[in-house]
C-alpha cells in the first residue's frame, strides 16, 4: 500500500467539465478528506468529520434519487432549485465550508514549513467556518484546533506506507499535498460563485 493521499481519490482527479464537476467522484474525493481527519488522531475533529460526513450523506441520497439529473454538483443544484426543502442544496453549501476550511488550514501549513498545525488550523478556521458558526460550536472547535497533533507526527502519517513499506519522502508528500489543495480549491471557488451568482445559498 501507498501513502495516504496515493491511497484516496484526489481531487486533483475529479472530472470538472464545462456541465459542472462530477458529482459521484467529487464525493469520493470527499471521503477521502473525511478519513485525513484520522491522522489527526484526536477525537475533537470527530465534529468536523461527523458534519462532513453528513453532508456528503445528503448528497449521495439526493443523487440515488434522482441520477439523470445530478451528473454534476451544478445540475444537482439546479434540479433541485424549485423544491420547498433543498436538503442536498444545503448540504453541499455546508460542505464547501467544511472543506475550504481544511484546505485553507493545510494551505497555512504547507506555505510556512515551520508553523505548527494548531495555528494553521485556527487560521484556516477564522478565515473560513468560523463566520458561520454561533457561540457553542465556536468554543468545540476552539477545543480541536488545541488538540492538533505536532507538524511532524502529522506529517509523518501522511508519508507512511501501512503496509510497513518505506515511507514517502518529505518531497513527495508535499508533491502531492499541494497539487490536493490546489484542485481542491479550484473546485471550492467554483461552487462558491456557482452559489453566488445563482443566489442557491439563499433561504437555506
Amino acid at each position: 500500500m501507498a501513502p495516504y493521499l496515493e491511497r484516496v481519490k484526489s481531487f486533483a482527479d475529479v472530472p470538472v467539465t464545462d456541465a459542472g464537476v462530477d458529482t459521484l467522484q467529487f464525493l469520493e474525493a470527499c471521503e477521502g478528506l473525511v478519513g485525513l481527519f484520522d491522522l489527526l488522531g484526536s477525537a475533537a475533529f470527530s465534529v468536523v468529520q461527523s458534519d462532513l460526513r453528513g453532508n456528503i450523506t445528503k448528497l449521495r441520497t439526493r443523487y440515488d434519487a434522482f441520477p439523470a439529473q445530478s451528473g454534476t454538483l451544478e445540475q444537482l443544484v439546479e434540479s433541485e432549485k424549485g423544491e420547498k426543502k433543498r436538503t442536498a442544496t444545503e448540504g453541499l453549501m455546508w460542505l464547501l465550508r467544511g472543506l475550504s476550511f481544511t484546505c485553507k488550514s493545510l494551505q497555512n501549513a504547507q506555505a510556512d514549513k515551520t508553523q505548527e498545525l494548531a495555528p494553521a488550523f485556527t487560521k484556516g478556521y477564522e478565515g473560513s467556518l468560523k463566520q458561520f458558526h454561533n457561540f457553542v460550536v465556536k468554543g468545540v472547535f476552539s477545543v480541536a484546533m488545541k488538540a492538533c497533533p505536532y507538524r511532524k507526527d502529522f506529517y509523518e502519517k501522511l508519508a507512511a506506507d501501512p503496509a510497513g513499506g518505506a515511507p514517502a519522502s518529505q518531497e513527495t508528500v508535499d508533491a502531492e499535498l499541494d497539487k490536493w489543495l490546489a484542485a481542491l480549491d479550484a473546485i471550492v471557488k467554483r461552487m462558491e460563485d456557482f452559489y453566488a451568482k445563482g443566489g442557491y445559498g439563499k433561504g437555506l
